[in-house]
């Protein structure tokens, strides 16, 4: 079979995806990866078909802007310097690359070209979703930053938002495309945009249970740890550090947030205030403190994977990738989300009873210390942290996603010729 992966966003929406691509290239599938450029160069490591969607360029001046980190400017912001440039970009890539007989499209809930050729090139499409805060539910409504108080309220919200914001910001794009390609416009795009074919999501019913209201064709599989570099040892020098002391304290704004210089300074004297080791992890050294105490160590980037375990807390954006591999680790968290889903997976974990979450205003260096002492010393946050990460004995999101796509791809008859 020949699967085309089009996932449109950052590293922790692209890297799981590729991750699902790689078994499925090891199980003797053709592969094409469509997306940002920035990418480029990790996919074609694993040797497969890359089509650029947008130039690395224009990825780094989308992430290099403040609004992708407010919350009332977020979505916007998202949609229309992320995903409309390359919303006809996707489909032409699509129709031009797929085969009529055995391709699979596999595409982000904001690969909106790809669910767009769905329905006008008759390809088969997989929607996948990484985190629930996308997956609107009357029921069981995901926490946003604004929406607040009874479930009624959080309805009224969300429909609102729905049709006053979402659409407004949306539709008017999609539906001109749509109408070039003869197609009738559509409304309700939080809806609309998961595939009537089959959704998969990468996350497991006990951190977000499947409600009622959510659609019909969806499969839940389980977190997809997958990071770029997992397979190699850790170097030297990060060895070297974990075993010249107590397990430290990790600290990451995200790896796409360039705006983390006060998240780092907060870090750092927690550290101090707590007597504690820390490694920072980030890119941009530029948003590191002058001078570092001896006891915090900055890297460029580890593998979350191999550095958890051997780590006693994680502190964080709330990302879902960042937050599955702390769940798997068995260690406590601490969030600062700032806007997406962020909010909603700060609020699930705590609902574990595995950690906390601290708004922006709030995330100073006395307050962290204090969160990170409290959540640290609480047997019961330990035992809970233990129960969560038993829950990924012998089990492989990346496997059971790729499963779901294959099987998928073999009852719509798909050849592999």
């Amino acid at each position: 079979m020949h699967f085309i992966f089009s996932p449109i966003g950052s590293a922790g929406d692209v890297h799981p995806l590729l991750g699902i691509a790689i078994v499925l290239q090891k199980r003797g599938h053709e592969i094409t990866f469509l997306t940002h450029g920035y990418f480029q160069e990790t996919v074609q490591r694993y040797g497969l078909r890359f089509v650029e969607l947008g130039s690395k360029d224009q990825f780094l001046s989308v992430a290099n802007h403040p609004d992708l980190w407010k919350p009332r400017r977020a979505f916007r912001y998202v949609f229309q310097k992320g995903v409309q440039p390359v919303l006809r970009l996707q489909y032409a890539a699509i129709e031009e690359h797929s085969r009529s007989r055995d391709t699979v499209v596999v595409a982000s809930c904001l690969g909106l070209g790809a669910r767009i050729a769905q329905e006008k090139l008759g390809v088969s499409l997989v929607t996948v979703h990484l985190q629930p805060a996308v997956i609107l539910s009357r029921i069981a409504p995901p926490t946003f930053p604004g929406v607040v108080g009874p479930r009624w309220l959080k309805n009224l919200t969300f429909s609102l938002a729905e049709r006053l914001v979402i659409d407004r910001t949306i539709c008017p794009e999609v539906n001109c495309f749509r109408v070039e390609l003869g197609l009738p416009p559509v409304r309700q795009i939080v809806r609309w945009w998961h595939s009537p074919q089959l959704v998969v999501c990468l996350f497991p019913e006990w951190f977000a249970p499947a409600q009622r209201d959510w659609p019909k064709n969806l499969l839940q599989t389980d977190f997809p740890l997958w990071d770029e570099g997992t397979d190699a040892a850790l170097t030297p020098e990060v060895q070297e550090f974990l075993a010249g002391g107590e397990p430290p304290i990790v600290f990451t704004p995200g790896s796409a947030n360039v705006f983390g210089r006060p998240f780092f300074q907060a870090a750092v004297e927690a550290c101090q205030r707590l007597e504690r080791r820390g490694i920072l992890l980030t890119r941009f050294t530029e948003h590191l403190p002058e001078l570092l105490p001896s006891s915090v160590k900055h890297f460029p980037f580890i593998p979350f994977g191999q550095l958890l375990p051997k780590a006693a807390a994680l502190v964080h954006h709330g990302g879902i990738g960042s937050t599955a591999q702390a769940l798997a680790a068995g260690i406590p968290q601490l969030a600062m989300p700032l806007a997406h889903d962020q909010f909603d997976n700060a609020a699930r974990v705590k609902r574990l009873g595995v950690g906390d979450w601290l708004v922006p205003s709030r995330f100073r260096g006395p307050v962290v210390a204090t969160q990170l002492d409290a959540l640290i010393g609480s047997e019961a946050v330990q035992r809970a942290c233990r129960r969560t990460a038993e829950r990924f004995s012998g089990k492989s999101g990346v496997a059971a996603a790729a499963d779901a796509i294959e099987q998928f791809g073999g009852a719509k008859g798909l050849t592999g010729d």
